[in-house]
């Protein structure tokens, strides 16, 4: 596939894996990303994942600020295929349309459930027992285009946002490769996707970040791990926005939702519906990420007594 010409598109570490293989398999013109943006403290303007691999191997990046006014870049590297992964921007008709092998997605969910920006964490905070990754045709829907290849994947009982898109995006990295050689001898699949049954998840919001004990204690703990390592789930502790962590099912004592509800030598307890969640790693307002037991050598943990968490 070394003569395989390729335009790549995506942006974050999850579509790092992909990009990798690509380079490794084909002959990558282009990679096309999102534009440097500011991270940290400090917003010091950084260049994504996919655009720290790419010039890393010396391939040019083109990182337009609207894609739909600067396409013409694009199709004058006349690729073969564009693949996409985690892009970021609605890829026009008119790119859509240019290659001889199409436009391929790696999408992380097994389609047509999840379509849309945040399928991981949904599938977590759901909790859905497995996920998958799914390789499809791109047309000018959100994720609708006809299905060509998809993978499932167990979602693990300790599994985070983290550790789960790092499998998925080994799993669709993997995938692709394996597809690709089908979709060049246009001996793949290309099913339509059942759209009555279609799901969407959208981009993240501030406000989905905060954690509402009035759910089960399994709600509380699969909501915590699908934002964890980021943005991270939080609420309210003394006045103070904490992160939360980490958290393990507790007790079936039950009390005054949102009440703390006992103090542990590693841990701290918080009630929901059908008994108590146990908060075991934190990260309070000013503070560093440590683990609860860690926080407790330094607070003192009778503060936290029988008080209300949240807004």
């Amino acid at each position: 596939m070394k003569n395989l010409k390729v335009i790549f598109m995506g942006t974050p570490e999850f579509a790092v894996p992909v990009l990798e293989e690509l380079i490794d398999k084909t002959n990558v013109l282009l990679v096309v990303t999102q534009p440097d943006a500011p991270v940290g403290r400090k917003k010091v303007l950084t260049p994504s994942p996919v655009k720290q691999l790419a010039l890393s191997h010396n391939i040019e990046v083109f990182t337009p600020e609207k894609l739909r006014k600067e396409y013409e870049y694009i199709l004058n590297k006349k690729p073969d295929i564009i693949i996409t992964c985690a892009y970021g921007q609605i890829v026009p008709k008119v790119i859509l349309d240019y290659p001889e092998h199409g436009c391929i997605n790696v999408h992380a969910s097994l389609l047509p459930k999840y379509r849309g920006a945040s399928p991981i964490t949904a599938a977590i905070k759901n909790g859905e027992e497995t996920t998958g990754i799914t390789i499809m045709y791109m047309d000018e829907g959100i994720d609708t285009g006809n299905i060509i290849q998809a993978k499932e994947l167990p979602i693990l009982e300790n599994d985070t946002l983290g550790t789960l898109s790092e499998k998925l995006s080994k799993l669709g990295a993997k995938t692709l490769i394996d597809t690709l050689p089908r979709i060049m001898e246009c001996e793949n699949f290309d099913i339509p996707q059942d759209h009555e049954i279609a799901t969407y998840v959208s981009v993240l919001k501030r406000s989905d970040e905060i954690i509402d004990f009035n759910k089960t204690r399994k709600e509380v703990y699969n909501f915590v791990r699908s934002i964890n390592p980021s943005p991270l789930a939080s609420t309210k502790i003394l006045g103070e926005e904490w992160k939360i962590i980490e958290t393990k099912i507790g007790s079936d004592s039950k009390g005054p939702v949102g009440r703390v509800s006992s103090i542990n030598k590693d841990s701290f307890g918080i009630y929901c519906t059908d008994g108590e969640i146990l908060i075991t790693r934190v990260k309070p307002a000013g503070k560093k990420e440590m683990s609860v037991k860690d926080f407790f050598n330094g607070f003192d943990s009778s503060k936290l007594k029988d008080i209300e968490v949240g807004d």
